[in-house]
């Protein structure tokens, strides 16, 4: 899956080159299924790869977004990508210049403690891209 996102990753990040601020790395891709050690074995077996850190959501309720992706996508499927960038306000605001929407007015500290944005998956080819902080310079 990650040797398919490849090409789109670098073209995004090559297209980023040129601003003040630059995409630093891949820091996840975030699936949601309904069995997670299905889904690590799955993984393992098909492509000899270890699911390092699972970070498990559960739906909070039946409105909530994981429920719905859920709901939408029985089987499971890609929910969001994440790449550090190394200047996260100038990040949003290149891209905010762009006309491109994000799904809050500001970033918030996300699950792992650095601030974090999703951009709106209408504006990003339907797919779902949170900006997070890199982590040698959170202090952006």
């Amino acid at each position: 899956m990650l040797a398919k996102l490849q090409p789109l990753l670098c073209s995004f990040a090559r297209g980023l080159s040129t601003k003040p601020w630059k995409v630093t790395g891949l820091n996840h891709v975030a699936m949601v299924v309904p069995d997670v050690e299905k889904a690590a074995t799955f993984y393992r077996d098909t492509f000899g790869v270890q699911v390092d850190k699972p970070f498990l959501i559960s739906p909070i309720d039946e409105h909530s977004p994981v429920a719905k992706f859920l709901e939408r996508n029985k089987s499971g499927g890609l929910h969001h990508i994440c790449v550090e960038v190394d200047d996260l306000r100038g990040a949003v605001e290149g891209i905010k210049k762009k006309n491109l929407r994000f799904l809050a007015p500001e970033p918030k500290v996300g699950a792992c403690g650095l601030p974090v944005i999703f951009m709106h998956p209408k504006d990003a080819n339907g797919v779902l891209i949170e900006l997070e902080a890199s982590h040698s310079t959170e202090g952006h």
